[in-house]
């Protein structure tokens, strides 16, 4: 896989990361005013969008499982950085919603 092939996985794992990022952002703001069932529904919408982000990365490293070169460059690092936050932001909503509900 080369340099550009590689890249554009990246872009796709920002785009879909970054999808999923902004909507977990709406959900904590839901959260916050006690809407949670909006607050879930937005979750699940982020959950799909980082399973795209996810299927997109497996491409790369199918790839290289199989033995075929990649080219990394600094967009899939961009990428990987953009994906993992949000995974985390995604687990830690979990934990404030559970603040939300008890105040």
């Amino acid at each position: 896989m080369n340099k550009e092939e590689a890249a554009m996985i990246g872009f796709e794992v920002v785009a879909f990361a970054g999808e999923a990022r902004s909507k977990l952002m709406e959900a904590l703001e839901e959260a916050e005013k006690k809407n949670f069932e909006q607050a879930e529904r937005l979750v699940e919408e982020a959950h799909t969008s980082l399973m795209q982000a996810h299927k997109s990365q497996t491409q790369m490293l199918a790839a290289e499982a199989n033995g075929e070169s990649v080219e990394i460059g600094f967009i899939m690092v961009h990428a990987q950085d953009h994906l993992m936050t949000t995974m985390l932001l995604k687990d830690t909503i979990r934990h404030l919603f559970n603040i939300y509900k008890k105040a």
